[in-house]
């Protein structure tokens, strides 16, 4: 069974990598949008990072700790 400590370690690198996976879908799509599409790529990295402190301030660790 899926409990949501193992759900949230699998979809850290999930949302790193997305970042990396949207801006290639962008740049393949035309030469012009490669430029548009350059800050995507630590977007996904920035969304790791947010979802890992959301959950040691405010998830099932940080109500466990007060």
């Amino acid at each position: 069974m899926l409990e949501r400590p193992d759900a949230v370690l699998a979809a850290i690198p999930l949302v790193a990598v997305s970042g990396l996976v949207l801006r290639s879908l962008v740049a393949t799509t035309g030469v012009g949008t490669g430029l548009l599409a350059a800050p995507l790529a630590p977007a996904g990295y920035l969304a790791a990072l947010v979802l890992v402190f959301r959950e040691v301030l405010a998830g099932p660790v940080a109500r466990r700790a007060s």
